[in-house]
């Protein structure tokens, strides 16, 4: 795509209509932006702010060329949408960010590879498709380690952690479905980052302050900005990011989580769109991950980002609720965001709250003062 300019008043198209698409949603129409949304869930968040909401699964042929007649520029919000789809909306010059990004963060086998050949340290891998090739593997990796999926986990899902020999029956029976898995080292890393960064279609980077993440059973909990890391390792995590946004020609949002050990960041995994661990940018940043998405999509110049000393930002899941809808009025400090999801699983994420401040020793005793407890 050669810089096309799309103007306030055109349509954007969103493959996907979660809390991500709506808050993209959200920044594109303040700017003036038109709305269409392709999701196969009646009233799915991103459909409260959209112009068009074309009701679908993601590989209906028919309801993608129904997108691509209403857009006159298509973003995706998660990376596990159909391939073929992506590839027809590249192929008719409306998918600046290119399906080969969603190619590679699909699968597992090759965001590792992509990582090695921009020449970024990765934990020791094997590929296999049998349990005699995981065992064969075992031979090289120390424990603990990790097997997972190649593609389709997320938040802790398709993955089984491995400590000693004990766990092999376990791993007889993850592996029982067939297809491919990754076998990595596990990282005794000292703390995992995000890097969350932006990319225009004439090749400028912009990046957003390192935040450091926080999980609780294997769901982002926390992030924290700024991330207790040295100015050397945060070098080393732009370097990192920009080595990748380079070789695989990203446009738009874009995050990569970093595990950080001994002053030296270890890819993790990539996220070719705006990320969780960058919602703090819509309170702490005079530009959010998602209005710059937005204007990089668009053609438009990317802005310099400035933020706030510090920021926490904290997901509120279904067993949280109660925060978001009837102890609201109790807490004080923090900008709330409900993403209007109907259904409230006790895992599920319902929205995310963020405490903006001068120091992150100030924001921690707000949150203590708040008394918000959760998990």
């Amino acid at each position: 795509m050669n810089n096309n300019i799309v103007r306030p008043g055109q349509t954007i198209g969103i493959l996907g209509g979660g809390q991500l698409g709506r808050m993209m949603a959200v920044a594109a129409r303040h700017m003036g932006y038109r709305i269409a949304v392709l999701d196969p869930t009646e009233d799915c968040p991103c459909a409260h702010v959209a112009d068009e909401h074309i009701v679908a699964a993601y590989d209906d042929r028919e309801a993608a060329e129904q997108l691509l007649e209403l857009s006159d520029v298509i973003t995706y919000e998660f990376e596990n949408v159909d391939l073929k789809v992506a590839r027809l909306f590249e192929q008719a010059d409306k998918l600046p960010q290119g399906a080969y990004s969603l190619e590679v963060t699909q699968n597992r086998e090759k965001e590792k590879q992509v990582s090695v050949d921009a020449g970024l340290p990765v934990a020791k891998y094997e590929i296999v498709q049998t349990f005699d090739q995981f065992k064969g593997a075992m031979r090289t990796i120390d424990f603990p380690a990790v097997i997972k999926t190649v593609s389709g986990g997320y938040d802790g899902k398709g993955q089984l952690p491995l400590g000693s020999e004990e766990d092999f029956d376990d791993v007889e029976t993850f592996m029982e479905e067939g297809g491919t898995y990754i076998v990595e080292q596990w990282v005794p890393f000292e703390l995992e980052i995000s890097q969350v960064f932006t990319r225009g279609q004439d090749g400028d980077i912009t990046y957003f302050p390192v935040a450091e993440n926080i999980h609780k059973n294997h769901i982002l909990h926390e992030t924290r900005v700024p991330a207790t890391v040295s100015k050397k390792v945060a070098k080393k995590a732009q370097e990192a990011v920009k080595s990748l946004a380079e070789k695989m020609n990203i446009v738009g949002t874009f995050a990569v989580e970093m595990f950080v050990k001994d002053h030296d960041v270890y890819i993790n995994e990539l996220a070719p769109r705006p990320h969780n661990s960058g919602h703090y940018t819509i309170e702490a940043c005079n530009v959010s991950q998602f209005e710059q998405h937005v204007r990089a999509i668009c053609g438009l110049p990317l802005l310099p980002i400035h933020s706030f000393p510090a920021a926490v930002m904290v997901n509120v899941l279904g067993k949280h609720q109660e925060i978001l809808h009837s102890k609201l009025e109790r807490y004080y400090g923090f900008h709330v965001h409900d993403y209007g999801k109907s259904e409230a699983r006790a895992t599920r994420k319902m929205g995310h709250i963020t405490f903006v401040g001068e120091n992150l020793k100030e924001i921690d005793e707000l949150i203590k003062n708040n008394q918000i407890h959760m998990w």
